[in-house]
């Protein structure tokens, strides 16, 4: 008998390179819950998630991104109202014009500093994103608490 398991998410912070101040692309949500967000969504199975996470970038923004960095994962059982999901955040920096497809309804660009209210726990993820630019730090480890 096979386990039950949370599903298996990557998101990608996605830096300009080519734009002053480095702002990051977010999308909003086509699909509930609604929102702005990272770009991301659920691994394939059979794909490993630096794949999935170029993957999901490329059909939401049309970036091509290099992932750069592992920020860290994310666990908590509340942090998607849909069910328990694990994700895997990465940095990652592209160039050019970022186009909302798939999932995305639209795309934008933001300071890290000021992002708009976001969906999930993407507003923790950009606080880890912001640290590790001032630090280098990856994101710290986070107990849930039961």
């Amino acid at each position: 008998m096979k386990p039950v398991t949370p599903l298996v998410a990557v998101d990608v912070v996605i830096r300009l390179r080519d734009r002053p101040g480095h702002p990051i692309v977010l999308i909003e949500r086509r699909n509930p819950p609604p929102g702005w967000a990272l770009p991301g969504g659920f691994v394939d199975v059979g794909e490993c998630l630096e794949d999935a996470a170029v993957r999901e970038a490329r059909e939401e923004t049309s970036l091509e991104v290099s992932l750069i960095a592992l920020l860290g994962c994310y666990s908590n059982p509340e942090r998607d109202p849909r069910g328990h999901t694990v994700s895997a955040v990465y940095v990652g920096e592209a160039e050019g014009e970022p186009v909302a497809r798939d999932d995305a309804r639209a795309v934008a660009l933001f300071d890290p500093q000021a992002p708009p209210p976001l969906a999930f726990d993407h507003a923790l993820i950009l606080s880890d994103y912001r640290r590790w630019l001032a630090t280098g730090e990856v994101a710290p480890l986070r107990f849930c608490d039961k």
